[in-house]
């Protein structure tokens, strides 16, 4: 697990942690460390669950058959260039 350290080394460097932060903090310190660890695991599976509802989402919209979205025409009374052209002629006469 720890690759090349040995069972020496790891008391030496438990010894080290002991000397600096004292027997009351260790168990602060290991609680600490365990609830980052659980942090850190629990935010890798939330990324995780939202790619796969990404690609997912993005899977059923390729699949999908695509229509074509049609607007309802509306028509206007009289456009402007005709209520112009009415103006002007009544104006002419």
């Amino acid at each position: 697990m720890f690759g090349s350290l040995g069972f020496t080394e790891l008391i030496l460097i438990l010894f080290i942690v002991l000397i600096i932060f004292g027997a009351g903090k260790l168990p602060q310190l290991g609680e600490g460390v365990g609830k980052a660890i659980k942090g850190f695991k629990k935010s890798v599976h939330e990324a995780d669950a939202i790619e796969a509802e990404a690609q997912a989402a993005q899977q059923q919209m390729a699949a999908a058959p695509q229509q074509p979205i049609q607007e309802p025409m509306a028509q206007a009374p009289a456009s402007v260039e005709q209520q112009a052209a009415t103006a002007h002629s009544v104006s002419r006469g």
